[in-house]
């Protein structure tokens, strides 16, 4: 191609463990969700097979900024409902309701169930488990102020999800 550019993977990506292998016998790695630097606020990437799955997938990177998942202990159940008139307002406002809860209530998920509505995604109902925020065994990390538009990608044919939230 004239004037294309070679894309290196971004840091975050790397070392977060987003390059997956199809060879036989290697095993693929766990994680399909993280974060990437951008100038002033973070982006959040999810890979997956469909549209549950990296809503899913962004849910867990946006609990990923505020606090290590890894002390979260899946004790209660929330049910969260979302609704957009496109997949991408779709994402916008489901990243909100988990912000909301994680801001009024210090609900932090540890794993998060969805079932998407519509085609394309209009809406989602999810089950998050996790716990409310404990000082004493969970570290604040990042306070995440709000979810935007900007460079928001929602991509299910390809199975890759990409938003930048404002910190």
């Amino acid at each position: 191609m004239v004037g294309a550019t070679a894309r290196r993977p971004l840091k975050g990506d790397r070392r977060l463990g987003s390059c997956t292998s199809n060879a036989p016998g290697r095993p693929r790695p766990s994680r399909r969700w993280g974060s990437f630097p951008t100038t002033a606020d973070v982006g959040l990437w999810a890979t997956g097979p469909d549209a549950a799955t990296l809503l899913e997938g962004l849910g867990l990177a946006l609990y990923a900024l505020v606090s290590d998942p890894k002390k979260v202990r899946p004790v209660e159940e929330r049910v969260v409902r979302a609704s957009g008139r496109d997949p991408t307002e779709l994402v916008v406002a489901f990243l909100g309701k988990l912000l909301e809860l994680e801001e009024t209530d210090g609900f932090l998920a540890r794993k998060i169930e969805a079932r998407v509505e519509g085609r394309p995604p209009t809406g989602v109902v999810a089950r998050l488990f996790g716990e409310p925020f404990d000082a004493a065994r969970h570290v604040p990390r990042t306070e995440v102020k709000a979810i935007t538009y900007h460079r928001l990608l929602f991509d299910t044919e390809h199975g890759r999800a990409r938003v930048i939230v404002d910190i």
